[in-house]
């Protein structure tokens, strides 16, 4: 390779992060260039260096690795380059003075290279004149088989050895005098290459591999054929011998196969032929397609397809079918098909009719139909990929007759391995031109059936991969015919997939109807009612005269599948002719007759008349009938005043009221569609002109589902509370504060009731109901949202952010939290919008503010939505300004956080988020809300997470301890968390771990220059009202730390805290006596000047000594010496209080 190629002499190397190169791809995640040649080449020239530290060593390999593995996709990359890169390692291989394992570690890079590549390119790059085949020899005299640490260097040496084996000279002119001394003689380089073959290819490691490549290099050689005989005879009686059933045995018949099938794959037909038919009978005597070692099976067909070759002499067949340009849109250009001379088949007589066929190639395809069947898809590709090398040196008629076998494989009789096997081994034929026009009406059939081949097994299904090899079927005979010749069976095989052309619809709808909307799977009759919910608007007369008699009649079919799909896809139809007649301004009727309607109305009855309603099946029937509901109602069906109407009512309300009796995945759906079909329904049924109540149809609805929000039942509470958030506006016009109080009720947590997720939808659903009664400030609070009511709403929200309930599921109070998020962007944004006067300043402040702590707690997704709503607030604006008016700080938070910045943060990355979020802690009314937020982060568990956060923290701590009276607001505010979190663990356990990072951090190393300085005697007085009578083990050992941490400062202080350290040296706990001990002797050698230097050495000597897990009795006395040697009063045991 030449200089130029590489890069300039005395250029910078860029590193990885730095390369324009390495860092970018080209476009759609692909490189245009090798990008990595100059960290390449310095990998490679320190590998001398490296060679001694083990570490060093390790590093270097890996970053090769990393550096390969990405040109995994495109390794053509590389080529340029391969040959530099040789060179480098075959110059430490080849220089004799290089260390052994030098030597290993350049081979096991030539190793990854050749991975990459492939060892086909890669081969051809390796020296090999007559002067390379005795080194390469000599290598392997120092070569144990055995090292598992050294593979890479055997395997490389053999394809080495391999290439030396294409040197045009006869290997005997090589061995000069063999007899060396009278009596003795040494072995031939013929028989030395022929042992090391033999001798690899049963090693367990991939030097296998290599052995078989080389042994076809070898053996094929004209001057060693003679070999051949006594080679593939030694290889079938090991293969003989050996037993699938044991490891060394399947490794031994690996090597032998990888063996014959290299041979006879690249051996000449004349020396190969006479061993052909022993090697076949030896093979069939192996039973290897009873062995359940896929590898086994799959070099078994690939050697039977190499012998099916070799009995068949090499040809072209004449009478195969002529395929245009291999061009996919070139075939389907018809001014290009024009302008072409037809090539269409034209049977030719076979110039060798009287071609004998040898007896043997019965067997071959008969083994490798055979292999189409096989279980694993390996053996079945290699076997497809046999049946068209072999059927292509076939005469025509026997080809034939193996395309009617292959069509054999697609009997319902046959499992799905046939189908696939049977796909790919068409393909294969169609693709080699050896399926003939005339065949495509036998295999098109097949090919349909194929691609939407199906089996259920258990609670799954089966066939995939046949709908995929159909596919693949297709794509290869669009590929491999004229246009002309697959014109009739176009139409056919698309109809399946392309519906937006108007001579595929009916057949597209059909398929669905007769295939989809009855499947197994529910998500995929779910979807084929909403694909024919766009399909039948292109055919709508033989929609309403031929789909909705067929559906009807479904609907009342015995299985459950069938009917759920059936009811699903009449509400989607319905629905879809219903818009077609408005969009068409022409009365529905048009579309659905009478006896249509009468048949849609009647559903509900006929299902609940049969009890379907009722156990797991009802399930699906409720869901399905709640869809019906909705789009009939949105359909506008003529039913207003029809007891259907109450049918349909009482089925929503009893399947909310029994959410608690339905299984938990399909819960959220049920109540969903339930909810959904309510509002449609009371829509359109429940009111007597736009705007108005019909009393008599909603009766006492509202306060029916009132009624139900106080269930014992959280699934009732949660199904009536989103049913009154989707009533319309007319039927809460002058209940709305008695819905209201309802809802409130339900979002209060009480120490009996937990119902986090009742809660939940009781908080969106306030939110929904703003929405729809809408706001006027002047308003009446039973009416629309107004100055009478809008301070309880936000309160009933914000109170909402504060609940953080857990039980065994966890967090559960953070769905409520998410949920008031939510509720309260929504309606500070309607407010901002119509009403910004109904947004009081305290009130802006508080949700901004209660915002700003959930975007500096420890949960990512929740953090990242408070962040998303707090930002939408910021930045919300109108024509006017600012939709959300009295937003704190405005102009410092704009410049914290400019919209234009605002997309592209992941609020769900603490590296990212912490360090933006903890700027706020410059700005006062938003420091108490975001120390109280960082406190659970800072002192969690997620490593992440507290890293990030704390880093955050003490960047801004580090930045204010310059301005003592910013330090004094920071501390009493951080007092002021700690002071109204007393006792509440959530917030005051990680609040001291917080507390002992600060003080380690010498974040209030400013009040060490004042005796008794307040934060320090309002801190300590708090931590001892934290700890007291505490048995809290993870709460005792953070106070330990933050009592360590206070030592630091002077006066009555540092008394004080040596006094609550001692009598934690008495804890009852032996872990807490133990933990403070420990602590205190940090602390000691951490901080000069607690101790005096006469008494330092006996009060280490006795931390460090004693057995602070003995019993109580006996450390006491350790203790009490420590109180005495620090001039702390001994503490004194009180009294218990005797029992009358």
């Amino acid at each position: 390779m030449g200089v130029g190629q590489d890069p300039a002499a005395g250029a910078p190397e860029d590193s990885p992060e730095d390369s324009p190169e390495d860092g970018a791809p080209a476009r759609g995640g692909t490189f245009e260039a090798f990008g990595d040649s100059a960290e390449t080449r310095a990998l490679l020239g320190r590998l001398p260096e490296v060679l001694g530290d083990c570490a060093a060593r390790e590093s270097a390999l890996q970053r090769f690795r990393v550096i390969m593995d990405k040109y995994q996709q495109q390794p053509h990359l590389l080529d340029p380059h391969l040959e530099w890169m040789m060179n480098l390692l075959l110059e430490i291989v080849q220089d004799k003075t290089s260390p052994a394992d030098l030597v290993h570690l350049a081979f096991k890079f030539l190793y990854i290279i050749t991975k990459v590549r492939g060892y086909k390119t890669f081969l051809r790059l390796f020296p090999h004149e007559v002067a390379d085949v005795q080194p390469v020899l000599d290598m392997f005299t120092n070569q144990n088989p055995k090292d598992h640490e050294t593979w890479e260097t055997r395997y490389m040496l053999l394809l080495w050895l391999s290439m030396t084996c294409l040197i045009p000279f006869d290997f005997t002119r090589l061995d000069g005098n063999l007899h060396t001394q009278p009596g003795q003689a040494r072995m031939s380089i013929t028989d030395r290459i022929l042992q090391i073959a033999q001798s690899y290819l049963v090693v367990s490691d991939k030097a296998r591999d290599a052995a078989a490549v080389l042994v076809s290099k070898f053996i094929t050689r004209p001057d060693v054929k003679q070999k051949m005989a006594d080679f593939l005879d030694w290889s079938l009686c090991t293969l003989a011998r050996s037993s699938f059933q044991t490891i060394e045995g399947v490794i031994t018949m690996d090597g032998m196969l990888q063996a014959l099938a290299q041979i006879f794959k690249h051996g000449k037909r004349d020396d190969c032929l006479p061993y052909a038919a022993t090697v076949l009978k030896c093979l069939d005597g192996c039973r290897i397609p009873d062995s359940n070692q896929t590898l086994l099976r799959k070099l078994r067909v690939k050697l039977v397809q190499r012998l099916g070759l070799t009995f068949l002499k090499p040809r072209v067949a004449k009478w195969r079918y002529q395929r245009g340009c291999r061009s996919l849109a070139a075939n389907l250009q018809a001014s290009t098909q024009s302008q072409r001379e037809a090539r269409t088949h034209v049977e030719t007589p076979d110039s060798e009719e009287g071609y004998d066929v040898p007896e043997e190639v019965e067997s071959v395809i008969e083994q490798l139909l055979v292999g189409l069947k096989d279980k694993d898809t390996v053996v079945r590709w290699s076997a497809a990929k046999g049946i068209g090398r072999v059927a292509g040196r076939l005469p025509q008629e026997l080809a034939d007759d193996v395309v009617g076998s292959v069509l054999d494989c697609f009997s319902f009789q046959e499992t799905d391995n046939a189908w696939h096997g049977g796909c790919l081994a068409l393909a294969e034929l169609g693709r080699r031109g050896l399926l003939l026009p005339p065949r495509l009406p036998d295999v098109v059939p097949v090919i349909l059936r194929a691609l939407t081949y199906e089996e259920k097994r258990g609670a799954c299904s089966v066939g995939d991969n046949v709908r995929d090899a159909a596919c693949y079927v297709c794509w290869a005979f669009a590929r491999a015919y004229e246009p002309q010749e697959l014109k009739p069976f176009v139409a056919e095989i698309s109809s399946m997939f392309i519906a937006g052309f108007p001579e595929y619809t009916r057949p597209m709808i059909d398929h669905l109807l007769t295939m989809k909307i009855s499947h197994w799977d529910g998500v995929i009759r779910e979807l084929s009612a909403k694909a024919l919910h766009n399909l039948v608007q292109q055919a709508p007369e033989y929609s309403a005269a031929q789909v909705f008699p067929r559906l009807l009649s479904m609907t009342r079919s015995t299985d459950l599948h069938t009917r759920h799909g059936a009811v699903l896809t009449c509400a989607e139809v319905a629905h879809s002719l219903y818009r077609l007649a408005v969009q068409e301004d022409r009365p529905v009727a048009d579309y659905l007759d009478e006896t249509v309607v009468q048949g849609l109305k009647q559903i509900h009855q006929q299902l609940y008349d049969r009890q379907l309603y009722r156990g797991l099946g009802g399930e699906l029937m409720r869901q399905a009938v709640c869809v019906l509901i909705e789009n009939l109602s949105l359909s506008k069906m003529p039913f207003k005043g029809d007891a259907v109407i109450d049918g349909w009512q009482w089925l929503i309300s009893d399947t909310l009221r029994n959410l608690h009796h339905v299984s938990s995945h399909s819960r959220q759906q049920i109540k969903e569609a339930a909810v959904s079909a309510l509002a449609a329904l009371c829509s359109e049924y429940y009111t007597e002109e736009p705007g108005k109540a019909d009393s008599a149809g909603q009766e006492g609805l509202v306060e029916k589902y009132l009624a139900e929000l106080r269930s014992p039942e959280e699934m009732t509470r949660c199904g009536f509370a989103m049913a009154l958030g989707a009533l319309p506006g007319f039927l809460l016009r002058g209940r709305l504060q008695q819905v209201l109080a309802g809802l409130r009720a339900v979002t209060l947590s009480s120490e009996d009731v937990s119902f986090a997720e009742s809660r939940r939808d009781a908080v969106k659903a306030i939110a929904r109901i703003c929405q729809t009664v809408g706001v006027r400030a002047e308003g009446t609070p039973d009416e629309v949202v107004c100055k009478g009511n809008v301070s309880q709403i936000y309160g009933t929200l914000l109170d909402c952010l504060r609940d953080y309930t857990t039980d065994s599921r966890g967090d559960v109070g953070a769905w409520v939290r998410e949920a008031a998020m939510t509720s309260l962007m929504d309606l500070t944004l309607l407010l901002g919008r119509d009403q910004p006067e109904l947004i009081e300043a305290p009130t802006c402040q508080r949700v901004m503010c209660c915002l700003a702590q959930q975007a500096s707690e420890k949960i990512d997704h929740f953090r990242a939505h408070a962040a998303h709503v707090f930002m939408t607030l910021l930045h919300s604006a109108g024509p006017a300004g600012p939709t959300v008016p009295h937003v704190p700080h405005r102009a410092e938070l704009e410049q914290l956080f400019p919209r234009s910045e605002a997309a592209a943060v992941n609020w769900t990355a603490p590296s990212q988020a912490f360090p933006r979020i903890t700027q706020l802690l410059g700005l006062p009314a938003y420091r108490y809300h975001v120390l109280l937020g960082l406190a659970v982060s800072v002192g969690g568990l997620t490593e992440s997470t507290v890293r990030h956060s704390t880093q955050s923290l003490f960047v801004h701590m580090k930045g204010i301890q310059n301005d003592p009276q910013a330090l004094e607001s920071f501390g009493g505010t951080l007092l002021q968390v700690f002071e109204d979190n007393l006792l509440n663990d959530r917030v005051s356990v990680p609040l001291l771990k917080m507390l002992d990072q600060m003080l380690a951090n010498g974040c209030f190393d400013v009040f060490t220059a004042e005796e008794d300085h307040p934060f320090c005697v309002k801190l300590l007085e708090l931590c001892k009202a934290e700890t007291s009578k505490s048995k809290d083990v993870q709460k005792l050992r953070s106070s330990i730390a933050v009592f360590c941490g206070m030592a630091q400062f002077p006066g009555g202080v540092r008394r004080k805290v040596l006094l609550q350290l001692l009598l934690l040296l008495c804890h009852p706990f032996p872990v807490i006596r133990k933990t403070t001990a420990s602590q205190v002797y940090e602390m000691l050698l951490t901080y000069s000047g607690v101790v005096g230097a006469d008494v330092l050495d006996e009060v280490m000597a006795v931390l460090s000594d004693t057995a602070w897990d003995l019993e109580l009795l006996l450390v006491r006395g350790h203790r009490n010496r420590l109180c005495d040697l620090l001039g702390v009063p001994r503490p004194q045991l009180v009294p218990k209080p005797a029992v009358r």
